[in-house]
């Protein structure tokens, strides 16, 4: 299946989750157009069950509640990043008032728009799942019926050289992939062997 490699989207290959941002803000339209690409994400049942909060660096206090939620390991790189957002799902249907099952992936899939959009505007993404989803819930007044999801960073690239040491190794480190061997089977499932 490798012989496939290299035939995708330079966008989809492009796109790198950096830890060295610029502090260069990332203008307000620019932002927009994240949540633009977002908004076009395929949902099951048109759902639509993301939701975004955001903070830029100079939202003082929301850029701050949003660097305090994050793990001691990502607060390290992340604090300079010019702009934050939590990604959230809507766990109920708006249909049923049951569980959605889908609301992880559809969000995700909004994610993965916003991802593409932010490589073509020349801009970075981080995602994050090392933060506290209690302390989200309760410092951004999140609804019961909503989830938090990941924390995303976004900026500019910027010089590793301003990273701690061994962030600057994990920075520099070739991009690897699973093969597609690994994890795509015709017709049944198989394991992998070796």
């Amino acid at each position: 299946m490798e012989k496939h490699k290299g035939i995708i989207n330079e966008l989809i290959q492009k796109r790198r989750s950096p830890l060295a941002f610029d502090k260069k803000p990332v203008e307000e339209v620019k932002i927009m157009r994240l949540f633009e690409a977002a908004r076009w994400a395929p949902s099951s049942r048109n759902e639509q069950p993301w939701r975004f909060i955001y903070a830029t660096k100079d939202d003082d206090s929301v850029f701050g509640k949003m660097i305090d939620i994050l793990a001691e390991g990502n607060r390290i790189w992340a604090k300079d990043v010019p702009l934050m957002i939590l990604s959230l799902a809507k766990i109920r249907s708006s249909y049923s008032g049951k569980q959605n099952y889908y609301a992880f992936h559809d969000t995700g899939m909004a994610v993965g728009n916003l991802l593409i959009q932010a490589t073509d505007m020349g801009l970075v993404v981080h995602q994050m799942g090392g933060y506290d989803k209690e302390k989200a819930i309760s410092l951004f007044g999140i609804p019961e019926d909503y989830e938090p999801v990941a924390m995303i960073a976004a900026g500019y690239q910027g010089d590793p050289q301003n990273l701690p040491a061994e962030l600057q190794k994990r920075e520099q480190a070739e991009r690897t992939r699973v093969p597609l061997d690994n994890f795509v089977f015709r017709g049944s499932w198989k394991e992998q062997q070796g």
